[in-house]
Order: structure tokens, then sequence, then C-alpha cells
């Protein structure tokens, strides 16, 4: 499955703050749902820290759909 890439200015990226810039969620409500009832993966495994710091190529997998960080 090939990922989309997340393209940030900052050293990182909150989880829950990339699934509503990349858009796998519409809030951040929703991201903070999605994320603490564990069907979100980080880097292949689940992950229920909506706070986790995502850095340069990390990814974030919610259903079909794979975003990767990409620091630039």
């Amino acid at each position: 499955m090939k990922s989309e890439i997340i393209k940030i200015n900052d050293e990182y990226i909150k989880l829950d703050s990339l699934l509503k810039f990349s858009g796998l969620a519409e809030t951040g409500g929703e991201a903070k749902v999605l994320i603490q009832s564990g069907q979100v993966l980080v880097n292949g495994e689940v992950c229920t820290m909506r706070g986790k710091k995502m850095r340069d190529g990390d990814k974030a997998q919610y259903g079909q759909r794979i975003v990767e960080v990409s620091v630039v």
C-alpha cells in the first residue's frame, strides 16, 4: 500500500493533529476517538497516545489510508 506524504515545517507533529491535517479525521474530536479506540496504527503498531510525536519518516494508518510525515 502506497503512503501519502504529508509535509510539515516543524520537527514533529502530534498524532491527533496529523490525522486532522491529513484528512484522515474531520475534527480533532474524531481523531481523539479513533486513536483512543485503537483504530490507528503508527509504524505498523496500534497507538493510543494522541499526543504521540510523529517525526520525519513516521507513518500513521487508519483504514486503507497511510500517511507519512516528511519534514521540509
